[in-house]
């Protein structure tokens, strides 16, 4: 158990998500005595990679051509249809099987003792060609789905058969599937299934929440930056600081003395989100548990099912409310209600993950 293992990353790059775990779990591995040898980040050309994953990550990184959402014209939902026909074109496969054999090729090379994939798809379909004997480990929410006790997996039955297929593809070859969760259950072994908390950073456990005077937002499909902006001109009084990820935008765009817009930092994010009176976002799993690990009020609007999925997973802890649109009446309605989520049970939970992942991680080979 002493021994120090050598770990490569794959992560997901679409949103922020993945990235942050990814660099929340290389900070617990490190501080074990352990090595992150190298990452690699699937992506389409349409998402820029955060500088602050680049940095903070510190290790050799390299980025290829993954399958993406396609999204309708108003941003905020996915068309499926669309989705299949762009990433099954005849140009897309062929992009796709070169980032397959990269991956093999990265993995020959560095010669991990574990790779650690962060709900990437690609490499399932690695290992299904090749055939790796270094042990793949799966990391995502989405793995809840596949647990018999699991409840809230309601929602469009199409899209939930392909939030399941997506899953089952990424864990192809996987030895085990850790399943990122908003509380304890446990493991199933049958499916290879670990339940273990979120992963946030120390810098995230590190903050002391205070209220300030503004709510955040977080939005990064544009669809909903009219519906934003909509609001504020009919609630001008209301302060708002929104992140985005506006491509050519500045770093930060002040629209009026009380709405402020800024690009994806993630630093600036964490230093707002301690201090906002609510918080306001489409349901990504991280940032969610970064709000409720502050006992900040949340609305969530989910873009698609999976974020569907997690925003019916934080209401049955009571950890905040949902709609379809960025109503932020609804969320100063709800900032004045009385709260029943039980938020030091919660911080529990977290706390206890580097305990749980570096022993699930070193584990795995043995």
């Amino acid at each position: 158990m002493d021994k120090r293992r050598r770990f490569m990353f794959i992560v997901q790059g679409e949103g922020r998500g993945h990235l942050t775990q990814a660099i929340s779990l290389a900070d617990m591995l490190r501080r074990n005595g352990h090595e992150v040898v190298a990452t690699l980040v699937g992506k389409s050309h349409s998402r820029e990679l955060p500088a602050f994953f680049t940095r903070k990550m510190n290790t050799p990184m390299q980025v290829y051509e993954a399958p993406s959402f396609v999204f309708k014209k108003n941003r905020k939902h996915i068309d499926v249809l669309k989705t299949i026909i762009y990433n099954l074109n005849p140009q897309k496969l062929k992009q796709y099987g070169e980032s397959i054999e990269l991956i093999h090729r990265q993995v020959v090379a560095c010669k991990p003792d574990v790779v650690v994939n962060f709900y990437e798809v690609l490499p399932g379909f690695t290992q299904l060609y090749f055939r790796h004997y270094i042990p793949f480990v799966n990391i995502g929410h989405q793995y809840m789905m596949r647990h018999p006790d699991y409840l809230q997996d309601s929602g469009d039955p199409q899209n939930l058969m392909l939030l399941r297929l997506h899953s089952i593809l990424t864990s192809i070859g996987a030895a085990k599937m850790l399943a990122l969760s908003f509380y304890p259950m446990k493991s199933y072994p049958h499916e290879r299934i670990v339940v273990v908390p979120p992963l946030l950073r120390r810098e995230v456990l590190e903050l002391q929440p205070a209220e300030g005077d503004y709510i955040l937002g977080y939005m990064l499909n544009q669809g909903y930056e009219n519906e934003v902006h909509a609001w504020h001109r009919k609630h001008p009084g209301v302060k708002l600081h929104f992140f985005w990820d506006r491509e050519g935008a500045p770093e930060t765009l002040e629209i009026d003395d009380t709405f402020t817009l800024h690009a994806i930092n993630d630093e600036l994010f964490l230093k707002y989100m301690a201090a906002c009176r609510g918080y306001i976002t489409t349901a990504g799993f991280e940032s969610v548990c970064e709000a409720l690990y502050l006992d900040k009020p949340v609305m969530m609007i989910p873009a698609h099912i999976e974020q569907e999925v997690n925003a019916a997973d934080a209401l049955s802890i009571g950890g905040g409310i949902a709609g379809n649109r960025f109503d932020l009446s609804k969320l100063l309605a709800y900032m004045e209600t009385e709260r029943k989520f039980d938020a030091e049970a919660f911080r529990e939970w977290v706390r206890s993950a580097e305990k749980i992942f570096i022993e699930q991680l070193l584990t795995v080979t043995e």
